[in-house]
Parts: structure tokens; sequence; C-alpha cells
């Protein structure tokens, strides 16, 4: 079993969004849980890393999904929305992010994928919460 965690960085309609190099479509920053780390810890690294923005204080847990990808049947997520959080660099990009920006939730990127606008419905608009990410 593998289990990971994503963010939603939200500031007011604001969302905080990433685009791999390797994985189509825009999303939120995440990955894997490491050895001795709490989902919440991971999804806090990640975020970092891969946005420049270091999420402060408790981020609050919104839901665990099945991923049900073609790669396993086994992959879980937690995910947090962080609406506490400061700039710790600015990320130009690297081998592994293609691009970050912020986006109205109402203006969302071409290409946004359908966990990310599943989500964004989700907490902005109270739509009933799926079990599943959305791949």
């Amino acid at each position: 079993m593998t289990v990971g965690a994503r963010v939603m960085v939200v500031e007011g309609d604001k969302v905080l969004l990433i685009r791999h190099r390797h994985i189509p479509g825009w999303q939120f920053p995440g990955g894997g849980v490491g050895p001795g780390e709490t989902f919440e810890e991971a999804g806090a690294r990640e975020t970092l890393e891969e946005t420049g923005y270091k999420p402060i204080g408790p981020m609050q847990l919104f839901g665990l999904y099945h991923n049900s990808s073609t790669v396993t049947n086994r992959d879980h997520v937690a995910f947090f929305v962080c609406t506490h959080f400061e700039k710790a660099f600015d990320h130009s990009g690297n081998f592994e992010i293609a691009e970050v920006g912020w986006f109205d939730r109402h203006s969302l990127p071409n290409g946004v994928t359908p966990a990310t606008s599943q989500r964004i419905d989700e907490y902005f608009d109270k739509v009933e919460k799926r079990k599943i990410w959305g791949y």
C-alpha cells in the first residue's frame, strides 16, 4: 500500500497549483509520506519543496481518498487545506516542477486535473465529497 499527502494552499478565492514536468496537468503540491513522517508533515514538506510556500501551524485535514490510478489500486491520499503560510523562497522551477502559480478558483488554468477540480468544488462549493481521488 502507498500513502501520500496533497495540500490545497488557499488565499481568499485563490489556490496555489503546480505543474510537474513528468505528470500532465495542474494540480496541488504533494507526494509520498516518508518513513517517520506524519501525513501532515509530508504535506507541509512537499508544499515547501514544490512551491516555496511554508505552511504555518496545523493544516485542516479535509478528507481521505482512494486513488485508483492505472498504476496501482493500493494508493491513498490525505488531503489538507492550508490557509496560514509564508513565502520562504521564489520557486522558479526545477527538474520536477515546471511551473507554480496562484489561480482564482473561477479561472483555473487549462489542463487542471480532475482531482484538483473536484477538491476545489468540494471545499469552496460544498459539493458532496467523493471517496475516489479522481484521476
